[in-house]
């Protein structure tokens, strides 16, 4: 009774066994504007697809298969396919089987069968994915993997439209031509999703402006959310007045009008390089997965009430029809594909799977090399683009935000893959004018703002790097990003993994963070939480402490997000952009030269060693502000002839510690300062690793800040480690407090 899926296999063999006529169908007679051998090869796409959801189950049912979301009634996409270009990115649904099918056709001798099964069964060399999850997905095809996704991938394919036009301005080696359109595919309720509401004003907001986004956003309206119902006609009241997105749909029931409606939809965003919105309406047929029993919440009438309306059936009737097949020929099609796709699968189950956590753990964080960074140098150029700032940046010392407007500058000259946007980065120069001047010396294309919404500028940027450009986002405040993260954690952040490195999304996004600002208050702009950051794996996070530390460890950033695709956050503490002094007003110790040669790099992972003259009694390990108060400290502490050592991590990630814990070993005493909470700390992880890592450990001692938000006012640092607090710690893990 709930196994539907066997149900519409008989109902479909079952009305083609029957005898009929062709006069039956007279009515689906109409204009068709492909030849019958074309249509007859979209009906085998759909049924390719739909015998996949058959033969998924069946793979369950005997342990063979983890995955039973099925395309099933959304068939059409093959339609969709057929008006699109292999060059054309497409940004999938996970209903789209069809599509893959279908595209996979335009890619001569492609095993799409055999692709399909390996990734049903997990199997390591499955080609996308080698064995990590079941995706639609190759790299020939031109679609990124997507998983179980609800609306998180339509804010990038607004950073991959944008790129298409900017790849050519600027002569860059991208991976999309200029006549490229970006595909988005998803759901009716997915519609309702922050994301998408996110996505579809972010692209009405630039294409209002007349700036160029080949974008087509389809949405399969099936009119339920697994068990929610969609109001009648909710997509197209909703959509069709945007006077910036132009609005289409069509009965993705009947192939011929997929056909038609997206063929003029595809023409549209390609030829004015505009927005569109597709509304496709679909039925969904076998409930939302495998474990779905759907009628809990649907009558029995209802479902089959749907499975009447079976696309396979429609196709079928207008090949008929039109006299493009005989009920013999589409039996055999079915039949026939339903042979291939079993013995397939027999062969597919004795394919190798993943075996051990470092075969599942190898594309985290991407190694291939992608390309190799060659400097050539320009100085008559470089000079030029500095203008009036050349003399400044040779001949005086500058603090962080200086330095960063500096080291920017220097990127974006030497990689004209990167840009920067963000909220109130071009002309003003970003909030702490870090970058002022930029939009000036490069222009609006590669520094522009953004509308107020980190999730448009996150997924602007991953969209971005998928065609070969190397992002740098600003997100104005670290409490920002959280609104946000899913762009990092469920797109950015899994492409490597999902993809077998295949694809990747390199990107350097730059944060102002942390706390010990003067004057502010609240945690959205005194924010001192990392810990969002740091179980995101592959994702690494680098921690400036001073300027011109800030200067080397970007340049490694944008080289490795250039070469290798990696992805950085780069986390700037806003309390020290100003600063010059360290121990007295004028002392001007905190300010450094620029590091000229733009080669010059610090290492990712690679810590830093202060106050190590001679014998010391007592290590800090720290990073950001905890490394400016604890050199104020120290000088104290100097003064009690105690010597500290000062350990910068810099790198908040994939910290190496057995090389921290050699640098250690034979130190007697450690102070741990951490500015950012004591519960989730990285002092929690840093405590652990010491543990695990010294066979003779050293008295270990915690300063954190407290588990508190941070107030206004004179109050402000009253929770946060202290150039007093880290004294007093110090003296009381000596003994000598």
């Amino acid at each position: 009774m709930f196994e539907r899926s066997q149900i519409i296999d008989q109902n479909f063999q079952k009305f083609f066994s029957t005898e009929m006529s062709v006069a039956e169908f007279r009515f689906l007679q109409k204009h068709i504007p492909i030849s019958g051998a074309q249509l007859v090869d979209l009906f085998e796409s759909q049924c390719i697809s739909r015998l996949m959801d058959i033969q998924s189950r069946l793979l369950k049912k005997i342990g063979r298969s983890y995955y039973t979301i099925s395309s099933s009634g959304h068939e059409g996409l093959a339609g969709l396919a057929f008006t699109t270009r292999l060059t054309d990115m497409a940004f999938l649904h996970y209903r789209d089987c069809a599509f893959m099918v279908q595209r996979s056709k335009q890619k001569h001798g492609h095993p799409i069968l055999h692709d399909l099964l390996l990734s049903f069964a997990a199997s390591s060399r499955d080609p996308i994915s080698g064995g990590r999850h079941k995706v639609l997905g190759h790299k020939d095809l031109f679609i990124p993997p997507q998983t179980s996704t609800i609306a998180s991938h339509l804010p990038k394919a607004i950073g991959a439209a944008l790129s298409v036009p900017r790849g050519k301005t600027y002569g860059l080696d991208t991976e999309m031509p200029d006549d490229s359109i970006i595909i988005c595919t998803f759901g009716d309720a997915s519609l309702n999703h922050a994301s998408a509401q996110s996505a579809i004003n972010t692209a009405s907001w630039v294409s209002y402006q007349n700036i160029p986004l080949p974008l087509l956003y389809v949405c399969e309206d099936n009119e339920i959310g697994i068990s929610v119902p969609t109001p009648p006609n909710w997509v197209k009241k909703n959509q069709e007045a945007n006077c910036a997105i132009k609005y289409f749909e069509c009965n993705g029931l009947d192939i011929v009008e997929t056909l038609k409606v997206s063929a003029k939809a595809v023409e549209y965003v390609r030829e004015f390089k505009k927005p569109a919105f597709l509304r496709l309406k679909t039925v969904r047929l076998l409930g939302h997965a495998g474990s779905d029993i759907e009628t809990v919440y649907h009558s029995q009438k209802h479902i089959e009430e749907k499975e009447q309306q079976d696309p396979l059936l429609v196709t079928a009737k207008i090949l008929l029809a039109n006299r493009m097949a005989t009920i013999d020929e589409i039996n055999h099609i079915y039949n026939n594909l339903k042979l291939r796709i079993e013995a397939i699968s027999q062969k597919v189950g004795d394919q190798p799977t993943l075996t051990t956590a470092q075969e599942i753990m190898e594309p985290i964080l991407p190694k291939k090399l992608k390309r190799k960074k060659i400097f050539t140098e320009n100085p008559e150029k470089r000079q030029r683009i500095f203008g009036a700032d050349w003399n400044q940046l040779i001949q005086n010392k500058h603090p962080l935000n200086k330095l960063i407007n500096f080291a920017l500058t220097d990127l974006l000259l030497d990689y004209p893959e990167t840009l920067i946007f963000g909220e109130d980065v071009a002309k003003k120069g970003g909030v702490y004018n870090v970058t002022s001047k930029l939009e000036r010396r490069f222009g609006r294309k590669r520094i522009f703002n953004s509308p107020l919404d980190e999730t448009s500028i996150l997924g602007t940027a991953v969209g971005f790097a998928h065609n070969g450009f190397v992002p740098i986002p600003e997100i104005q405040f670290l409490a920002y990003y959280h609104n946000a993260q899913d762009q990092l954690r469920g797109e950015a952040a899994t492409l490597s993994f999902f993809s077998n490195q295949q694809f990747t999304n390199g990107m350097v996004v730059r944060i102002a963070g942390l706390a010990y600002q003067k004057g502010f208050g609240g945690h959205y702009h005194n924010d001192n939480s990392i810990t969002v950051f740091r179980d995101l794996p592959g994702v690494q996070l680098a921690c400036p402490s001073n300027g011109a530390d800030a200067v080397r460890m970007i340049r490694a950033c944008v080289r490795e997000a250039y070469e290798y695709g990696r992805i950085f956050i780069f986390l700037e503490p806003i309390a020290l952009y100003p600063v010059r002094d360290v121990h007295e007003d004028g002392d001007g110790d905190y300010c450094f030269s620029y590091p000229v040669d733009t080669k010059d790099e610090i290492a990712v992972g690679e810590f830093n060693v202060m106050n190590c003259s001679g014998p010391t009694e007592l290590t800090i390990i720290t990073y950001g502000n905890g490394v400016y108060l604890s050199l104020q400290a120290a000088k104290e502490l100097f003064r009690k002839n105690i010597k500290v050592k000062i350990i910068d991590l810099r790198w908040l990630t994939m910290i190496d510690y057995k090389k921290l814990s050699t640098e250690i070993a034979k130190d007697k005493h450690v102070l741990i300062v951490d500015e950012c909470r004591r519960s989730g700390s990285l002092s929690e992880e840093i405590m652990t690793n010491l543990f695990e890592n010294l066979s003779s450990l050293p008295k270990l001692k915690r300063l954190c800040a407290e588990d508190s938000f941070i107030p206004l006012g004179k109050a402000a640092n009253l929770t946060l480690p202290s150039k007093e607090s880290i004294y007093q710690s110090c003296l009381k893990l000596l003994g000598k407090a």
